[in-house]
């Protein structure tokens, strides 16, 4: 029986082990890895999961997923690494650390697969990217793409990508929070009630993005259809180009990928 241990029992970690769960893996083929004793209980009443030391976890799993910090997983490794071995394979959702990091700190031979998530996964609807290590065979790839598909969808990049992917999705919900806050703040100011407000924006993003996903249609089709000549969306539209809205979002996307570089490189 193959188990999959997850180590760092933190919103991402519990997530994808709620995930896992309901899609349907045994509990008795999961593990948590978690220090905190209130936690572990916390958990293994949740769950019904067995909860032991992160050394134990990784040494009983086929399959371990490192749900931590970035600068925690030097430290993780070094405590985990005499236990690991090869044909193991490690999936580590830490932003902004390397493959090749992880690979040189691990028994040569042990299988490393890098993943930038992002936090819908919460509701299941999370968007992971995944690339493979220099040791990733198709099988190991393929589990962890499962791992990541029980809280969302997956798609498989090459490394290079990554710091790209974390400018885009990994950061992207704070960038839709931010929008649907300043909608919602713009609606007040035009005198809503901010219940009223809220609402109506939260409606209008979940409507658009079904939008999006359901016609395949591109995104600019989609806006000309509800741009009138002359009306209050071309109106609004000029106001986001004078300020240059668009240009702030490729600055900002490429700040969020130069700070994944520098991440990289520990800095």
């Amino acid at each position: 029986m193959k188990q999959t241990a997850i180590l760092g029992a933190g919103v991402m970690g519990e997530t994808l082990l709620s995930g896992l769960v309901r899609a349907g893996r045994r509990v008795d083929q999961l593990l948590v890895g978690e220090k905190r004793a209130e936690r572990a209980r916390e958990l293994e009443e949740r769950y019904g999961v067995a909860v032991v030391g992160n050394v134990e976890a990784a040494a009983k799993a086929d399959t371990v997923a490192i749900v931590v910090k970035p600068q925690d997983m030097g430290d993780l490794l070094d405590e985990i690494g005499p236990s690991l071995r090869p044909g193991q394979l490690l999936v580590s959702l830490a932003a902004g650390i390397t493959t090749a990091y992880i690979e040189s700190r691990v028994p040569e031979g042990v299988a490393v697969v890098r993943v930038m998530p992002n936090t819908p996964a919460l509701v299941d609807e999370g968007m992971a990217a995944v690339s493979p290590g220099s040791h990733c065979s198709e099988d190991h790839l393929r589990e962890a793409e499962e791992l990541m598909a029980s809280v969302g969808r997956v798609l498989r990049i090459p490394e290079r990508q990554q710091d790209a992917v974390t400018a885009i999705s990994g950061s992207g919900p704070a960038y839709i929070f931010f929008v649907v806050e300043s909608m919602i703040e713009a609606g007040v100011h035009l005198g809503l009630p901010r219940t009223t407000a809220s609402e109506l924006v939260i409606q209008t993003l979940v409507g658009s993005a079904k939008m999006l996903r359901e016609t395949g249609t591109h995104p600019t089709v989609l806006r000309e259809q509800v741009t009138s000549p002359g009306g209050t969306t071309a109106s609004a539209l000029r106001e986001l180009e004078i300020h240059k809205v668009r240009a702030a979002f490729l600055a900002a996307m490429e700040s969020a990928r130069d700070r994944s570089r520098e991440l990289a490189e520990g800095t």
